[in-house]
């Protein structure tokens, strides 16, 4: 025990002495919570839309000032040519065509019904699909609003309409602000680049620099050696993971709603996990830039496919199952469930199980694959 008190103490020593890492330790869960929340932002908004208007009437222009009023839209041009406005698609000066046809106003006082064409850039397939989708919601709006303002006009039985009146509750994320949903993912993310990096290029530099042969030549057991080079690990991505609470309760007002207790055992199991991962790459590297090249192809693909960008579920079958077999997956629904529901030890204890699961193979892996040379 006083062996690996004083190899632990040997690692503090050395991380402290290094430049970079204590800045890196404090500086890098501020500028995370402070930068990525708002550019890491998969909302479409400023939808350029040209407006070929053909009717030119009150209820055209109410239309207009209505999608003009949102703020996914900005239109960019109002013109009665289409043509005109297919060459603002090709100059990618618009995204979308909102065309009004020449007897709207008519169609929709006598026939209580109208025809209005959209045409999406699809070029970016999402931006086009969910462009569309808020457009088309606009004008269903302004169709219930027409249809209660023509009943209230003509109050006669026969024409009396009944209304439906939806008014929807969104748990969770009230204001469906996509920074809520991100910044417990963005932790998760944080604590990986660190946690799991780190610890495989100290040894690997080590190994390139020969103190490492100093130690392999003791009597130091391989499991003390391997404690004190991830203990330090483990206290660091604790102090970053708080650094990071603090921040985001102070910037965002976000606290966790399920509390911090259940955080830090499900973070404390991570990090043990992702650090043993870690530990793996630097047994079998070793140059440094063979650790930093298998870093970082392995820790980008587990990100990739954890659902940090992307639901699991929209993903194919086959990415799927890579995601499900991701010990990131499991943290970050972990981190969700618990700072945004609010779920308890019961309702985190299936990840939980799978990210200890996690952790015992990569340790395991990592011990057996380190060999004192």
């Amino acid at each position: 025990m006083g062996t690996l008190k004083f190899l632990i103490e040997k690692e503090f020593k050395q991380t402290l002495r290094n430049s970079i890492i204590p800045k890196l330790i404090v500086g890098y869960p501020i500028m995370v919570m402070l930068i990525f929340p708002w550019a890491i932002n998969f909302e479409v908004k400023n939808i350029k839309v040209s407006v070929v208007d053909h009717n030119n009437s009150v209820y055209s222009q109410r239309l207009i000032q209505k999608v003009d009023a949102s703020k996914y839209f900005i239109i960019n041009n109002i013109t009665s040519s289409y043509d005109e406005a297919m060459v603002d698609i090709e100059k990618t000066n618009a995204d979308i065509i909102l065309e009004i046809q020449p007897f709207f106003d008519k169609n929709i006082v006598k026939n209580k019904t109208a025809d209005v064409m959209l045409s999406a850039n699809s070029v970016d397939g999402t931006r086009g699909l969910l462009g569309n989708a808020y457009l088309s919601q606009i004008l269903n709006d302004y169709s219930s609003e027409l249809r209660s303002e023509l009943a209230h006009t003509d109050m006669s039985p026969k024409h009396k309409m009944s209304a439906i009146n939806i008014i929807p509750q969104y748990k969770f994320n009230e204001n469906l602000d996509y920074k809520v949903f991100m910044i417990p993912a963005l932790m998760v993310m944080m604590v990986t680049l660190i946690c799991g990096i780190l610890p495989a290029l100290n040894i690997v530099s080590e190994k390139e620099n020969g103190t490492i042969q100093q130690i392999n030549v003791t009597p130091i057991s391989k499991y003390q050696f391997i404690l004190a080079k991830l203990i330090p690990y483990w206290i660091i991505g604790f102090i970053i993971l708080s650094i990071a609470f603090v921040v985001v309760g102070l910037l965002y007002g976000i606290w966790p709603a399920g509390g911090f207790f259940p955080l830090y055992i499900s973070s404390l199991v991570f990090i043990v996990g992702i650090s043993g991962l870690g530990l793996i790459i630097s047994n079998y590297s070793e140059t440094l830039q063979q650790a930093m090249f298998l870093a970082f192809f392995f820790i980008l693909i587990i990100i990739l496919l954890s659902g940090l960008f992307t639901p699991i579920a929209s993903m194919p079958k086959w990415a799927q199952i890579v995601a499900y077999s991701n010990p990131l997956s499991y943290f970050m629904e972990i981190m969700r469930m618990v700072y945004l529901k609010g779920s308890s030890y019961r309702g985190i204890a299936n990840p939980l199980l799978f990210l200890t699961a996690f952790a015992v193979g990569f340790n395991t892996w990592a011990v057996l694959s380190y060999r004192k040379r």
